[in-house]
């Protein structure tokens, strides 16, 4: 990853916006190396995601990013500077299953995305010998009757470890309300997502048993309305006549896998806004 920074910013949309941001960079000798931008026309809404090249710039990195206020505030936007490059600081949670936790780590270790994973925490002992092999710390945090106690716990950790991002990969507990508006767009999630849903136990031999053509998983924010955060991410795969109920689990694992790993990337890159119920996302 360069040396640099990323840019995104959100205002109301009004002619000129790209110009005047282009400008700005050009005069203190910055090369936008990435501009994507979307403009809202139902709310008259702009949205961009930046990636600059500060290696010839005049000024320090420290005074282009403060001198952009002026130009920021009268666009009446709001906008988020980040120094390239950078690893941002993942906590992982999971519980028994591990294909999503297995896809973190291997791409991490790729470099493909630009995370530090602080710890792997458990509530149950099923992923240790992963976090081991992979040399990642692993935290048992039993969740008895009161699982308050718990989330607590896990609050401690997080706390303590100075995590950034949280990614609940295959996490089969409910968060709580107040973990989940601390960590406000700064959990994610992964679960199956089925055409049409299915809930409760067992879900693929229900979609097996109604003969579903489609299957996959959505990555997606996580808010206090389970399961109904802004999506950042979604795969799907056609099923057919001849998939067993192994197959279809072998298939939504897939999808999961490389929904979330995309979900993260997009996340951990800056490419994703966060506009209400939905994520603005800018794809690499």
């Amino acid at each position: 990853m360069r040396e640099g920074l990323i840019l995104k910013l959100s205002c109301p949309d009004k002619p000129g916006l790209v110009s005047r941001i282009a400008s700005y960079a050009s005069e203190y000798q910055a090369n936008l190396v990435e501009f994507n931008q979307f403009t809202d026309r139902e709310r008259d809404a702009f949205y961009a995601r930046l990636e600059i090249d500060t290696s010839n710039l005049d000024i320090s990195q420290d005074d282009f990013m403060a001198g952009f206020s002026v130009l920021g505030k009268s666009l009446d936007a709001d906008w988020h500077f980040r120094r390239l490059p950078y690893r941002m600081r993942t906590a992982v949670l999971v519980t028994r299953t591990d294909h999503c936790l297995n896809e973190i780590i291997w791409r991490a270790q790729l470099g493909e995305m630009p995370v530090e994973i602080t710890s792997i925490i458990g509530n149950r002992e099923d992923c240790r010998v992963i976090a081991e092999k992979a040399g990642i710390p692993f935290h048992f945090i039993e969740m008895k009757e009161n699982k308050e106690v718990g989330f607590q716990d896990i609050d401690s950790l997080l706390e303590e470890q100075e995590v950034q991002l949280v990614v609940l990969a295959r996490f089969m507990q409910i968060m709580p309300e107040w973990m989940c508006e601390k960590y406000q767009g700064k959990m994610i999630n992964i679960h199956h997502s089925f055409l049409p849903a299915f809930i409760g136990a067992n879900p693929y031999r229900q979609a097996y048993e109604r003969g579903v053509k489609l299957i996959g998983a959505t990555c997606h924010y996580v808010t206090s309305e389970l399961d109904a955060g802004p999506i950042i991410e979604q795969q799907v795969e056609r099923v057919h006549h001849h998939h067993s109920v192994h197959d279809l689990v072998r298939l939504g694992r897939d999808c999961e896998r490389s929904a979330l790993a995309k979900g993260i990337r997009y996340h951990v890159q800056d490419r994703t806004i966060i506009d209400g119920h939905r994520a603005i996302v800018f794809p690499d």
